[in-house]
């Protein structure tokens, strides 16, 4: 019997996924606990409705993405912070203060996660951070360190 899982078994296969399952084992434990529904032709279309919507949805993000990839390109993150003689912060600058101030300077919001630097910023000047916005879509953000 072709059943549609409704959720994550393991050793069955994940939540969407159209399987093959025996007729007593879909009737006696997928279909009371909710696991699963019947594949027919109903439960087939919402299925396929629902992957529509939801590769339209990350279409969308990813249009967005690559809309604030490009605002990226242009940016200029300015930091200040303090700094002894010669040109060490104290401290160091790190993503979440990235972060931060890309959403008051500049309204775009990242979390902090995404956010890869190769090495901790420690010493005045301009650097080059990578931001992951989405699946293969990587922002390049220039941060320049002020005193």
């Amino acid at each position: 019997m072709k059943v549609i899982l409704n959720a994550d078994i393991k050793g069955v296969g994940k939540k969407n996924e159209i399987i093959n399952a025996s007729d007593g084992y879909a009737r006696n434990y997928l279909f009371p606990k909710n696991l699963a529904v019947p594949a027919d032709n109903q439960n087939m279309n919402i299925l396929n409705a629902k992957k529509a919507s939801e590769k339209h949805k990350k279409d969308l993000e990813c249009e967005e993405a690559k809309r604030t990839q490009e605002k990226m390109k242009k940016i200029v993150l300015k930091i200040t912070t303090k700094a002894g003689e010669n040109g060490k912060t104290f401290g160091s600058i790190t993503s979440k203060e990235i972060a931060e101030n890309l959403e008051k300077q500049f309204k775009i919001k990242v979390d902090k996660k995404k956010i890869v630097m190769p090495e901790q910023i420690k010493t005045l000047g301009t650097y080059i951070v990578d931001v992951k916005l989405f699946e293969g879509v990587v922002g390049k953000l220039t941060v320049s360190v002020t005193e």
